[in-house]
């Protein structure tokens, strides 16, 4: 293997690697020349999201709401150090701050997402889903630690994120109906106790806790209308885990070399009969090709398997600016897409949305909401960028009296989804394989097949960041006082002194606004 990487074979005690390399990468043993794209990449998604977790604090989402509030119950003695949530300054326990900031990172449903594939290396293509929810826990780290840098903090964040971002490659845990944020609790262990100063030891400690005792199903996010507890997961799971490297750290014995263990969910589920753990696993240190920066950006509030879906009806409008000036001339539409898009936000019961966190993992109705704003404002943007920025999808578009929009609800009785079969199978999760048809006025207008939409990270042909650019100014205008004071605070990370990391979430949030799902 390259020497930019270290590989940690299945024959080895993984937790342990895991471990090293994070001891090793966040006191540059390894890791001396990351490329600056890097940097910037994760700079992105933490400004993103940062932006979402202040805007549904702003607009009074339950589970945010309630676990800022039980946070600051955790307040710590004056000789403690402790983490802040968004829009205070009062230190609390740090896993406090880090279940509240990450389940207000993940409302929306917003930030970035992978899909757990890498071409380069064998058996690196599983597939797993996962999202940038978990930066949360290394400023908590950097505030209980008191001198840690911005350069410091944003490369835990890139360690954070290969490591879960590399597990999402070779091991699938949707197929075993095990959440996908066990991957990131595993990371946010890792990385929170390597920016504490804990051992290699330790850290196998805390994972084998995390693993053995806390391992969420995704019966979470089954049912006929989704719950809090789909968006606060991968927040729930990171709290545990904290937790665990926490005791770790203070002496607890947690179970040793758990990817090799034959009772863990790895070897359960895909046993081996050598003794070792069912994949290898390569971590990148140096250079650029970095999990990172195989992450996608979100353009706005939907489900990330509706994303092919959303671009071709971008192309279309934009190409086709008839289709919105004649609706009523529309007859019916027509998307194919994967597995395993098709069964998540294809599921029947999402046909009838109740509820904002099943209506934005209801493909129909993300569909069926993007077209009625551009019917609505009967006009769409001169390239596909500046109709993304007309059309993005903001948390109006869940409230109640959308989700129950007539026109909205008419357009999607005229939505049939389909799944495409192997052909289209076949081409995830390397893409977004999804087409669209809109049938108006008797002509069918075709996507044709869209593999790298506008936000993925194979996508070399929108204006990424003025398009991101535009989403955090729409988030921010909901979220903060001052937009451009907020988005300067999160701005050029690495530059950033110890002092400045203290204050990061400390942001004038837009208190007093009607709750959204209210509205």
């Amino acid at each position: 293997m390259h020497d930019t990487y270290v590989t940690l074979e299945r024959n080895s005690n993984q937790a342990l690697g895991i471990g090293q390399f994070a001891v090793d990468f966040i006191n540059e043993k390894i890791g001396t020349q990351v490329d600056a794209a890097v940097f910037d990449r994760v700079e992105l998604f933490h400004t993103d999201s940062v932006m979402c977790g202040l805007s549904a604090l702003a607009l009074g989402t339950n589970a945010p709401t309630i676990l800022r509030n039980e946070a600051l119950q955790y307040t710590v003695r004056p000789t403690m150090k402790g983490a802040t949530v968004f829009g205070d300054r009062i230190p609390v326990a740090p896993e406090k701050a880090i279940v509240a900031n990450c389940a207000a990172v993940r409302e929306w449903d917003s930030n970035g997402t992978v899909f757990g594939y890498n071409a380069k290396f064998p058996g690196h293509q599983a597939g797993e889903f996962g999202h940038n929810d978990f930066y949360p826990i290394v400023i908590a780290a950097a505030q209980v630690r008191g001198i840690l840098s911005g350069e410091t903090c944003a490369r835990g964040m890139i360690l954070l994120d290969e490591i879960r971002g590399r597990l999402a490659e070779v091991f699938s845990l949707k197929t075993y109906k095990i959440d996908h944020v066990v991957h990131g609790a595993i990371a946010s262990a890792a990385t929170y106790g390597a920016l504490l100063g804990a051992s290699p030891e330790q850290i196998e400690h805390a994972i084998g806790m995390v693993v053995a005792h806390y391992i969420p199903w995704r019966a979470i996010r089954a049912g006929k209308q989704l719950s809090d507890s789909k968006g606060a997961s991968a927040a729930l799971s990171t709290e545990v885990a904290i937790l665990s490297m926490i005791r770790a750290m203070n002496g607890f014995i947690g179970p040793k070399d758990i990817f090799r263990n034959p009772e863990a969910l790895f070897r359960q589920f895909e046993p081996t009969s050598d003794g070792s753990s069912p994949f290898d696993v390569v971590l990148s240190h140096s250079g650029s090709d970095f999990a990172v920066m195989g992450m996608h950006f979100k353009l706005g509030l939907y489900e990330h398997q509706s994303a092919g879906a959303l671009e071709g009806l971008i192309q279309l409008l934009t190409k086709n600016p008839e289709i919105v000036q004649s609706p009523d001339k529309i007859e019916k539409i027509k998307i194919t897409a994967y597995e395993p898009a098709f069964g998540i936000i294809g599921d029947p019961a999402k046909r009838d949305p109740k509820t904002r966190q099943s209506a934005d993992h209801s493909m129909v109705y993300i569909v069926s909401t993007m077209l009625r704003k551009a019917i609505q404002k009967n006009a769409v943007g001169s390239n596909a960028d500046e109709t993304w920025k007309q059309l993005m999808l903001m948390p109006t578009d869940y409230s109640p009296a959308a989700i129950a929009n007539k026109t909205t609800r008419a357009l999607m009785d005229k939505i049939t989804f389909e799944h495409g079969g192997p052909e289209y199978d076949k081409r995830y999760p390397d893409g977004i394989p999804t087409s669209i048809e809109i049938t108006c006025n008797g002509k069918t207008y075709d996507s044709g097949l869209v593999m790298h939409p506008t936000g993925h990270a194979r996508n070399t042909t929108a204006d990424l960041t003025s398009i991101l650019n535009h989403k955090f100014q729409r988030l921010g205008r909901i979220a903060v006082r001052d937009v451009n004071t907020s988005l300067s605070r999160l701005s050029n990370l690495r530059r950033r002194n110890a002092t400045d990391v203290q204050q990061i979430y400390d942001h004038t949030i837009h208190w007093g606004q009607v709750p959204i799902d209210h509205v």
